[in-house]
């Protein structure tokens, strides 16, 4: 079993300010994405270097979409957590996660719960694309909930395509994935058991960011962290 970074997750309140925020920050308008009727969010894309079929993703709750899952079960990414949407008014978009692609993700899942983090079941999802249906299976909470202080990844397994396959090339690579704060050890101990790619590493010293994503793109070396945070 072996895992790879699939994609970061930036949020935001709106879709809006989630593009304004990736060209000032990282200089780069996203592509467009499309719209999850499973949780009533949509989103924009970005492909990143460095990494194989990598991407980043900006999303936001879709004002104008009912979720196919009712309350009250949540959206993915604690995009229902009512103190993570005040940051996101606050402080602006933020990276607030990652997805880690897998073969098999079932054995994978499964290896996680035997290290002592439950994951969640597996759903399948998919959204309409210009070249025909997306699909994917994903693990969700019922509950929504990122783990490890968000720095543990959702786990993924692609369809037949994978949405980076068709991102135009950005001028952004990603350089380091690292993850501290006070779970980070436990983390990267979960992730030993999936064979983590070398991408990622727990960096002790870092103790106030859970979550830290170092890129290169056309404004330079920028670090985001969660909680949030550039550098």
């Amino acid at each position: 079993m072996s895992l790879l970074l699939d994609h970061l997750v930036v949020a935001a309140a709106t879709l809006e300010q989630g593009v304004a925020w990736c060209e000032a920050v990282l200089g780069v308008t996203p592509a467009p994405g499309g719209a999850h009727a499973l949780f009533g969010t949509h989103n924009r894309l970005l492909k990143l270097s460095g990494a194989p079929d990598a991407y980043l993703e900006i999303i936001a709750i879709d004002p104008t979409a009912t979720p196919l899952r009712p309350p009250p079960l949540r959206r993915w990414f604690d995009l229902d957590d009512t103190a993570l949407q005040a940051s996101l008014r606050h402080a602006g978009p933020q990276l607030v996660h990652w997805v880690a692609r897998v073969p098999d993700i079932d054995v994978a899942r499964d290896a996680l719960g035997r290290a002592g983090w439950e994951r969640g079941p597996v759903l399948e999802a998919s959204r309409p694309t210009p070249d025909g249906l997306l699909r994917w299976k994903i693990t969700v909470r019922d509950d929504g909930r990122r783990l490890g202080e968000g720095a543990l990844p959702t786990l993924i397994q692609w369809g037949e395509r994978h949405p980076a396959q068709g991102l135009p090339q950005a001028g952004v690579s990603i350089r380091a994935l690292r993850g501290g704060g006070a779970q980070g050890g436990a983390v990267t101990e979960a992730l030993r058991s999936l064979d983590a790619t070398p991408l990622w590493h727990h960096d002790p010293d870092v103790r106030s960011a859970a979550l830290c994503a170092t890129l290169d793109t056309p404004r330079g070396p920028v670090t985001l962290h969660h909680p949030a945070g550039v550098r």
